[in-house]
């Protein structure tokens, strides 16, 4: 038969697509939307319309995936930029040191990005990608999955059937169906409430930055970001925890921006030109399912992006993260649980990030444990230097970017310069 089924036209499902279609005859993608024919926002992501990151990992690995594709986004209005000394990161109240880096990534809407790879991945040879389609149920027999039944009663048998459904995968309820444990989930409970607006984008705003980040603290836990767009637009998104999210009015909105760390954002918001519709949106939780941990799984099945971890979005890590898993499936054993084990290590850094990062925040839910604390305060330290050591902010922003492991950051050669330059008041390196 040689045919794999995807579930979902999401940013996961398509780029899990064009993975297989390298490996299978056949490779159909499902999805209950109806999928739009232009780059415009759909039912089934409902994040589309807020400010969506890149990484520069992630951009390399869909460049792999779909040779070519930043250069056809650049085409299509998408900024290419160094993501250290075109991106103005602030934490602690504090901007990261300047530099070039190497580290380059896209900064464009999520319906371009959405919109090139959807085109890029229905052009493949023996791809199908259908809309208006529902999965109700797996199809298996003596311990394998072998396809999946639609709304319609119609079987769709597959050798290979990956759930990339999302937060409302359906894949726990389908073991118990089919006698199996479901996974064990790791929760941490956010309650992020943020807002999004469009402005008008001028080349002399933000000094010609194409982003601005700034991170929530313990005493400010609100952030905001800022991403240039193509069509000369910013996409401007701010959040809060505990329920605490901007108002979308024009005027409570820059009230908002105004209780940040930092200035930068309410001075862009007070001197840009509002256009569109503000949306909002909420986030309940960080989600992880540990399908890596059951003993028993059926062969033929396999889970990725939010259907899988489903980070906080304020972090910008799931569509890399989802890149990192679609390439995953070009390796020869698929077998679920190996395969579970495998991106173990590819999700274990940014869940670790994402998790660390919102413990540190009141109102946050979760296990807080000694090593946490540690590398909290560790970090507070390291960003402290980080504002005068242009290395360390690299160092960090590789790490941020899925580059390198966290680990690095706490090399010896990282260690001198932190604890040397890491005062809150610390004088720029010697070296």
């Amino acid at each position: 038969m040689d045919h794999a089924v995807v579930i979902g036209a999401s940013m996961a499902g398509l780029l899990s697509a064009a993975a297989l279609h390298r490996r299978y005859a056949r490779v159909t993608v499902i999805d209950r939307d109806t999928l739009p024919t232009v780059d415009v926002h759909r039912k089934g992501v409902g994040q589309s319309r807020h400010a969506h990151g890149l990484l520069a990992r992630g951009r390399e690995v869909m460049d792999e995936l779909l040779p070519g594709l930043t250069a056809e986004l650049v085409a299509q209005g998408a900024l290419l930029g160094d993501l250290q000394s075109q991106a103005r990161w602030i934490h602690g109240g504090q901007p990261l040191a300047r530099a070039e880096s190497g580290l380059l990534g896209l900064s464009l809407s999520r319906t371009l990005l959405e919109g090139q790879i959807r085109r890029r991945v229905t052009a493949l040879p023996g791809v199908r990608v259908l809309d208006d389609r529902a999965v109700t149920s797996l199809l298996a027999q003596q311990g394998r999955v072998t396809g999946v039944r639609l709304a319609n009663g119609d079987p769709m048998p597959a050798d290979l059937v990956v759930d990339a459904s999302g937060r409302g995968s359906r894949t726990p309820f389908w073991l118990s169906e089919l006698g199996y444990d479901r996974p064990a989930e790791e929760r941490v409970t956010i309650d992020l409430r943020y807002g999004t607006r469009e402005f008008r984008r001028r080349p002399d705003q933000l000094d010609g930055d194409l982003v601005l980040v700034v991170v929530p603290t313990p005493e400010i836990p609100r952030g905001g970001v800022a991403l240039a767009l193509e069509d000369d637009r910013w996409v401007v998104t701010m959040a809060g925890y505990g329920g605490a999210g901007p108002e979308l009015p024009l005027r409570q909105f820059a009230a908002f921006a105004e209780t940040l760390t930092a200035p930068d954002l309410h001075r862009l918001i007070t001197v840009a030109e509002p256009i569109g519709e503000p949306r909002s949106y909420h986030t309940p939780a960080s989600v992880r399912y540990r399908y890596e941990r059951l003993s028993r799984f059926p062969e033929g099945l396999l889970v990725v992006g939010d259907a899988l971890c489903a980070f906080n979005p304020f972090y910008g890590q799931g569509m890399s993260v989802a890149a990192l898993e679609a390439k995953a499936l070009l390796d020869p054993d698929l077998r679920p649980l190996p395969f579970f084990r495998r991106i173990t290590k590819v999700l274990d850094a940014p869940w670790d990030i994402v998790v660390g990062g919102d413990l540190r925040l009141p109102g946050v839910e979760g296990e807080l444990t000694p090593k946490i604390r540690m590398v909290n305060a560790y970090l507070e330290r390291f960003h402290a230097a980080a504002a005068h050591d242009a290395d360390l902010a690299r160092r960090f922003l590789r790490v941020a970017n899925l580059m390198d492991a966290p680990p690095s950051l706490m090399s010896p050669g990282a260690l001198l310069r932190v604890f040397r330059n890491g005062a809150p008041r610390a004088l720029p390196a010697l070296v």
